[in-house]
């Protein structure tokens, strides 16, 4: 097994030498969790019939949250921006998006040209939580062992009994930062996929646990395409975002190239435990949505469907794939966060509309006759968001949008 990731135990930046010399038995860091008889995860609180049971720390006894939840994520949210802007200057939406999704619990994908510091950002964002954090750098060599660990054969000096011990990779961690995550074979790449989905790893006969919570933030860089393997759409379709990194304003680079060429090195302390993240995320997925902002998101992603009942003529003619459910779970999952992260208790089109780019993007395929017009993704689904009315008279009353209702 190669050694080609850098792990930490900590903010302190303490290295560990040997992270396969370590016992096969995965712990947690509070607690144990089970599976249930169908091999899904039981969650804590969670009853016989499967239904998540509230975590008392997140709404009051009428079942609304509470202002006290609210001003708990929002202190949580500025902490670590104020934490991360002594390091990272500007990319201020990126790094909503990030935390966004860390409050979802969903996965992110960073799309930019080398140097928009997308490592760094990362890196930054895990020494301001209290967990695990490894780097796995993607080269062509790279073996799918070499991530999720493998059984090795060990004797007992003692008896002379040999047994196999699982051996664990470095995606038992809380926090990893899969670097140039399409320069490596897709085998490599597919063994990520059963991590991000279902936060377990299969060797063997054995199944074992990730721990909880689990975040894979990936990068990649556009512009070079020779000795890359781009990510097949089923493993992209795992991030909840796939952000995009774009170049800093001049005031941005200005403060960069000051900050970075001077003497001193910034001061980054934690901010949240995983404990303190569990329990967020139980926040955010008390936030209530009505049937109009369920609507709204549905008759987004199901108007990138090609050939189906209601579908947008433009859309027939520049995609050739649309999205699939989990775009719908995703923006919901994202709007309710932003919509706690903004101080509402309540999820609004606003919400969907913002989060549709970084949602859709990775989800929607254009076709040929889309890229010979110089059309982009993110420009289908900003024509998409233009022509989708909000309002909820205007949106159930539309006779295109009737026909994907009644679909």
């Amino acid at each position: 097994m190669s050694n080609r990731y850098d792990e930490s135990a900590g903010p302190d930046g303490a290295r560990e030498t040997r992270p396969w010399d370590r016992q096969s038995s995965l712990t947690h860091q509070e607690g144990e969790q089970t599976m249930n008889d169908d091999g899904s995860q039981e969650l804590p609180g969670q009853d016989d019939e499967g239904v998540v049971e509230s975590a008392g720390v997140a709404g009051d006894d009428d079942g609304d949250i509470s202002t006290e939840s609210i001003e708990r994520l929002n202190s949580a949210y500025r902490d670590i921006r104020e934490q991360m802007a002594n390091v990272i200057v500007g990319q201020d939406d990126v790094i909503e998006q990030l935390l966004i999704a860390m409050f979802s619990r969903g996965h992110c994908l960073l799309e930019g040209v080398p140097g928009l510091a997308k490592t760094l950002m990362v890196s930054t964002l895990s020494r301001c939580l209290s967990m695990n954090f490894a780097r796995i750098q993607f080269t062509p060599d790279l073996m799918p062992s070499d991530i999720t660990g493998t059984d090795v054969l060990q004797e007992n000096r003692e008896t002379g009994e040999r047994v196999f011990r699982f051996i664990e990779g470095p995606l038992f961690h809380q926090v990893i930062l899969a670097d140039e995550i399409n320069r490596t074979p897709p085998k490599t790449q597919a063994a990520l996929l059963e991590a991000m989905q279902e936060r377990q790893v299969t060797i063997g006969r054995e199944r074992h646990e990730l721990p909880d919570p689990f975040f894979v933030l990936a990068t990649q860089n556009p512009i070079e395409q020779e000795g890359t393997y781009p990510l097949p759409e089923a493993q992209q379709d795992r991030f909840m975002f796939k952000v995009v990194v774009d170049y800093p304003n001049f005031q941005e680079e200005r403060q960069i190239a000051k900050q970075t060429t001077s003497v001193g090195e910034a001061d980054v302390r934690p901010v949240l435990s995983g404990e303190d993240i569990l329990e967020l995320q139980q926040i955010v997925r008390q936030v209530p949505v009505t049937d109009h902002v369920v609507d709204f998101a549905l008759a987004l992603v199901r108007q990138t469907r090609i050939d189906q009942p209601g579908c947008p003529e433009f859309i027939n003619d520049w995609l050739s794939w649309g999205a699939g459910p989990r775009a719908v779970q995703n923006l919901l999952l994202g709007g309710k966060a932003r919509a706690l992260l903004s101080g509402r208790t309540h999820v609004s089109t606003d919400d969907i509309k913002a989060l549709a780019a970084p949602v859709l993007r990775h989800r929607i395929v254009t076709n040929f006759a889309a890229e010979s017009d110089g059309v982009t993704t993110d420009s289908v689904i900003e024509k998409l968001v233009e022509e989708t009315p909000s309002k909820e008279g205007e949106l159930t009353s539309d006779p295109r949008l009737q026909k994907i209702f009644a679909a």
